[in-house]
């Protein structure tokens, strides 16, 4: 009986720390007649066992039963976080790290932070604050922000990223910023130059590209470690200029792979830093920099693309020297997102400087900015990049899977209105006020009220179809029967019932109430054709004018869409939108939309 009661307790414990709170008795129960059916026919005495272990383990704190659980049983912890981590991947759908059991998890992604994110640098959020979240480790933020001259760091773009991280549920446990950090790398290299694993070098550029070349060591090379501390000591007093020293790490100089050959890790560079200002003239490279900061934050494992195979083997020469373990490293393949090509942050900001874009959070950039103020949901942006999970072959996506993911979130919850693009102003010769009471949502019983008069406006293209003779519903209004079209002229044939028949056009409208919508896209509208003036409208009031922009649908659209401001809609038979802002003028409010899918 006493060995039956240890298991008992065993089982009640795992139970309590797999749920976090007191143990069921039932549930233990279960589990100890499942393992062994015998001890059925002392079912009675062994509840008994049972509520006096859970009663005990009732008035235990949570890490005193995960002490006792990890003393008396191990096993059964390993085998509870085993079932936990593959519940967590079947939820996530990623694969599990290698070697993550016996160690806390520490992963970071580390952009150059000079411009926001994009959907390539989304990826890296998400799949690296996943894997913290699956292991229940930690996620760091780290920027890599020490070339202030080709990669010169946007001021605004440090509170960016950490706005997009918690904006994608990625928020870091932890921001680390390298320029701020660079005094903890000099002692290193001096440990390096101590050790003779490097030494300062002051060939030109092109002059240690022959020796390298010819796999031969230049001069400096053989510079004692003396020599080399003193002209190190040189370097940060500012003694010599720009491109006049390096201190690079030494490697096998007749590798095979020139690249790989005395790379340089530290060079002078005298700039205004937009982080730092002139604090520092002595920058570290970038793989001397990641490679020091992945060791001093704890990192276990790095997601990195294949096309950084050789940092990686550049900075195994450090830890080589230095004595340290490299974290386990996963390469993945380029992802190319086919709508938007090939794009890089540097020619995105020299576009926008010059007047190409509206900025980082135009419709048409592949930023998360852009993706936010279109509407986009976090959790489709998450599902879409764990989706793709990653491989080392390269990958060509299409944003059509992340509308669809988008969509399967947002449709059940958006609002519908109507909005009316190339309008065409059409008379209802019989007609009144109307008052339509329109469905807020087709699967909610909620309305809104659209007021008009005999006045109402339907899409040029929809006009286009019309001839005289003809009948189509307007939407909760009534059925009309064309009169005329030049000016296109209506009569009320029927305002009951609701639904039309089946073969009858059933066409979204603007009130003569109308307010003005614009309507930022991504692309050319498909909506405009090309070449082609849309109608003209007549009218008291001011038209607006059509085809502003090859990206902007301008209309019409009923006012209730004013009070939708921050908020994504559909507009019925147009696509879904974010109302991103509202101005009143003299002749009313125009509300301006960024287009979603």
């Amino acid at each position: 009986m006493e060995e039956v009661r240890a298991r008992i307790r065993k089982y009640a414990l795992q139970n309590a720390v797999r749920y976090e709170k007191s143990p069921k008795a039932d549930a233990v129960l279960k589990k100890l007649l499942a393992e062994d059916p015998e001890l059925r026919k002392a079912a009675n005495l062994l509840t008994a066992v049972v509520n006096e272990e859970v009663q005990s383990i009732e008035s235990m704190s949570t890490d005193e039963r995960l002490e006792e659980l990890t003393r008396i049983a191990p096993e059964l912890l390993e085998e509870l976080m085993a079932k936990e981590k593959e519940a967590k991947r079947a939820e996530i759908g990623l694969p599990e790290l290698p070697y993550a059991r016996a160690e806390k998890v520490v992963m970071r992604f580390a952009p150059n932070p000079n411009g926001p994110a994009t959907l390539g640098s989304a990826r890296g959020i998400i799949l690296n604050s996943e894997y913290a979240r699956m292991y229940k480790g930690t996620f760091i933020l780290r920027f890599d922000d020490t070339d202030p001259l080709v990669k010169r760091p946007l001021v605004e773009a440090y509170d960016w990223y950490l706005e997009d991280c918690v904006w994608l549920q990625a928020e870091p446990d932890e921001v680390v910023v390298a320029s701020e950090r660079i005094d903890l790398y000099y002692p290193f290299a001096e440990d390096l130059i101590n050790r003779g694993a490097a030494y300062v070098c002051f060939c030109p550029a092109e002059t240690f590209k022959t020796y390298k070349d010819q796999k031969l060591p230049c001069p400096h090379r053989s510079a004692s470690i003396k020599e080399s501390r003193e002209q190190w000591e040189k370097m940060l007093s500012g003694a010599y200029e720009e491109k006049e020293a390096v201190l690079r790490i030494k490697t096998e100089i007749e590798n095979p792979d020139p690249a790989l050959r005395d790379w340089v890790a530290f060079r002078i560079l005298k700039r205004e830093h937009p982080r730092v200002g002139a604090r520092y003239q002595v920058w570290p490279t970038l793989d001397f920099e990641s490679a020091i900061e992945d060791h001093l934050l704890g990192i276990t494992h790095i997601l990195r693309g294949k096309d950084l195979m050789k940092s990686e083997l550049k900075q195994r020469y450090v830890y080589d020297h230095l004595g340290w373990s490299y974290p386990i490293t996963l390469h993945w393949g380029k992802i190319k997102v086919q709508e938007f090509g090939k794009f890089s942050t540097s020619e995105l900001r020299r576009r926008i400087e010059a007047g190409e874009y509206e900025g980082w959070d135009d419709p048409r950039l592949p930023t998360v900015r852009a993706l936010r103020r279109r509407g986009f949901k976090p959790e489709a942006i998450r599902k879409f990049f764990v989706s793709t999970s990653f491989t080392e072959t390269d990958i060509a996506v299409s944003m059509k899977n992340l509308y669809a993911e988008n969509r399967k979130m947002v449709d059940a919850i958006a609002p519908r209105y109507f909005f009316v693009h190339n309008p065409v102003k059409m008379r209802v010769e019989n007609g009144q006020s109307f008052v339509a009471r329109a469905l807020m949502h087709p699967a909610r019983t909620e309305y809104r009220e659209i007021k008009t008069g005999n006045i109402v406006y339907i899409c040029g293209d929809d006009f286009a179809q019309l001839k005289v003779g003809d009948r189509i519903r307007l939407k909760y209004l009534c059925t009309v029967e064309i009169t005329r079209t030049q000016p296109l002229e209506a009569k009320v044939v029927r305002i009951e019932p609701q639904q039309a028949p089946p073969e009858m056009p059933v066409i979204q409208w603007a009130p003569s109430d109308w307010i003005k919508v614009l309507i930022k896209r991504p692309d050319e509208s498909p909506y405009r054709a090309p070449g082609k003036a849309p109608p003209g409208l007549t009218g008291a009031r001011a038209e607006p004018v059509m085809g502003q922009s090859p990206t902007i649908d301008e209309g019409m659209g009923e006012p209730l869409i004013a009070t939708e401001q921050g908020k994504l809609v559909q507009f019925e038979r147009y696509g879904f939108v974010r109302i991103d802002s509202v101005v009143e003028k003299e002749t009313g409010a125009e509300v301006v939309a960024y287009f979603t899918h």
